[in-house]
């Protein structure tokens, strides 16, 4: 792949990363329509433009335009569900496989230049699959590392505020771990912890479609759920029944919001309009 493909893929990402995770649209348009199908056939994900987006969306939103975008420019991305715990199917998120890069990659994000080092010496210039997750507020492509006895099975990523660990057991199966920024010897500043479980062959749009449809029904739908990446100052917002929690590089903070101001604060935290979260919070009120 040439300098100005990996580019553009980059800024793809960038543009991404502007987009608020939240489920609020999701709660309004099951609202409107009555039906989990009917609510997922007006997602905006549909549409290119993101800045025309009604608020933000959750991972399957954000994977799925990732998804129209890396095929539109000729590649061929493979969609893949993840797991937790007796969870099934609950996360989305896709893999770009055999990328051979013609230069080393650029920086990530707020990153220092990847390191590749821990994969294969020259890894960027060897057939990679690289891993995308907007949906967990991952917006750079991570080099998966290759499962044993080919390579380590294993590598870490230091991004900003949380570090990421690639566990790769076995060919067909992948696991995604995250704990606080890395320090000067390279541990994570808080504990490393399983968020999720890859099968690597994929599905097809249809499964993945009807994935998306039963994420309607999910708990998390009972309850307004905004998660923002400020990427340039390495800061992450999350908002979760009543609570704020704030994640930097020092660690996390939180604080619970009060039914005064909340949302007026929600809207300046999470660049979202004021009129949309207190329409869902009226619906979810009922």
């Amino acid at each position: 792949m040439d300098a100005s493909t990996w580019q553009k893929i980059l800024d793809l990402c960038t543009r991404l990363s502007n987009v608020t995770y939240e489920n609020l649209t999701k709660i309004i348009r099951l609202e409107q329509t009555g039906s989990a199908t009917g609510a997922r056939n007006l997602d905006d994900s549909d549409q290119n433009d993101v800045d025309t987006w009604m608020g933000g969306g959750t991972c399957f939103s954000m994977t799925w335009h990732l998804y129209q975008s890396l095929r539109d420019m000729g590649l061929e991305p493979r969609l893949v569900m993840g797991h937790k715990r007796k969870e099934r199917n609950i996360h989305c998120a896709l893999i770009l496989p055999n990328v051979v890069l013609d230069t080393p990659p650029l920086s990530l994000g707020n990153t220092p230049p990847l390191d590749t080092s821990n994969l294969v010496p020259r890894a960027w210039s060897l057939p990679t699959d690289y891993l995308f997750d907007p949906g967990y507020l991952i917006f750079d492509p991570l080099p998966i590392p290759a499962a044993p006895p080919f390579g380590t099975g294993d590598a870490i990523f230091p991004l900003v505020p949380n570090s990421v660990r690639l566990v790769r057991p076995v060919q067909d199966r992948m696991e995604l771990w995250t704990g606080g920024a890395l320090g000067d010897r390279g541990l994570a500043g808080a504990q490393m912890k399983l968020r999720f479980e890859y099968p690597l062959d994929g599905v097809g749009v249809e499964e993945f479609k009807q994935h998306w449809v039963e994420s309607f029904s999910r708990e998390m739908m009972t309850y307004p759920v905004l998660n923002r990446l400020d990427r340039e100052r390495g800061i992450q917002y999350y908002y979760q029944k009543g609570n704020l929690v704030t994640r930097d590089a020092n660690g996390s903070r939180m604080e619970r919001l009060d039914e005064g101001g909340r949302v007026e604060k929600l809207s300046e935290i999470f660049k979202l309009s004021p009129d949309l979260i207190q329409k869902a919070l009226s619906i979810l009120s009922k």
